[in-house]
């Protein structure tokens, strides 16, 4: 296998909003291009198509950090061909070099990474953490505002206004049921396995299975040692949203390799008046992309059951 399949099979594991893994790959000699799949965008949560191109941000991130702790140095343009308005980004292999120690650890954790729900434990995020997780972000062309302890009830009010306007719209209910029964065969989707039941949370989470029984207890726990961050950006043109979804790539990865758990939060960036509020914690300096709870589990704990991920011979088409 090539180092630029096996950089495109780890991105597989990226994250994507409702595991819709919105993308593509195409590999021919030493180039592997990234198409965005608009089959799997979410017509009603994602209207404009922001968290696809998120998503496939982090895709390419994670097919960047494959190829760094391989020992392979490599070129990317991102919207490469304006004619083509599906390819997102081009990697060009070129050659070896030393591996590098931290994304070996990212690369690591790839396999690991997963959005955990429940309840994080009271064991506080530090400074120095969120400091390095910023550093990160801002290498990737994106910036990271951490929630204070004053704006949480601010975050709180905007994801449950969101929550409140999404689950009354019957569009958005049938996509939600839609993306959480998904034949196993498919790869993707939030099975109702994985969903977290209802409680009260400093900042509510999506309810996965409005109708039915989520498959895990949120916990003991309360979320009272977890930070809340925001994944910001200057512009909303695509190339932002790429390089935002990009900066998350990054921030999960370390965090996961840290040790934390990560869960991102996208309801409030869904829609308007909320992505407004979330506008408002940044002062009016930026474009609100993704909101991230950050914490650890409490100890004791296992970890939350993965995501189905789609086979890669479905998303990577190789041109000899």
């Amino acid at each position: 296998m090539t180092p630029l399949e096996e950089a495109a099979r780890a991105a597989q594991h990226a994250p994507s909003v409702f595991n819709t893994q919105p993308w593509s790959w195409r590999l021919t000699g030493n180039a592997l291009e990234l198409y965005a799949d608009p089959s799997r965008q979410l017509t009603t949560a994602d209207r404009d198509g922001r968290l696809l191109l998120i998503s496939c941000g982090a895709a390419l991130h994670h097919a960047r950090t494959a190829l760094n702790a391989a020992g392979w140095s490599a070129t990317v343009e991102r919207m490469p061909d304006p004619a083509k308005t599906q390819l997102l980004a081009r990697i060009r292999l070129l050659h070896p070099v030393p591996p590098d120690p931290e994304a070996q650890r990212m690369a690591a954790a790839i396999y690991h990474r997963h959005t955990d729900r429940r309840s994080f434990g009271d064991r506080e995020v530090t400074e120095f953490e969120l400091t390095k997780l910023r550093r990160f972000v801002e290498f990737e062309g994106a910036y990271l505002h951490v929630v204070r302890p004053d704006q949480i009830a601010q975050l709180a009010i905007s994801a449950e206004l969101a929550a409140g306007a999404e689950i009354d719209d019957p569009d958005y209910r049938a996509e939600l049921y839609r993306w959480t029964h998904r034949p196993s065969f498919t790869g993707d989707g939030v099975p109702p396995a994985t969903a977290v039941k209802s409680e009260l949370r400093r900042v509510p989470i999506r309810d996965f299975a409005p109708d039915e029984t989520a498959g895990l207890d949120a916990g003991g726990a309360h979320d009272q040692g977890a930070a809340y961050v925001v994944v910001f950006g200057t512009g909303d043109q695509p190339v932002d949203l790429l390089r935002g979804g990009e900066a998350l790539s990054a921030l999960l990865l370390l965090a996961t390799a840290d040790g934390l758990a990560t869960a991102p939060l996208s309801d409030a960036v869904e829609v308007e008046w909320p992505q407004h509020l979330l506008r408002g914690l940044l002062a009016g300096i930026g474009e609100p992309y993704i909101a991230v709870r950050l914490g650890y589990l409490p100890v004791g704990q296992d970890p939350a059951p993965l995501a189905p991920r789609r086979d890669p011979r479905d998303v990577i088409t190789i041109i000899e």
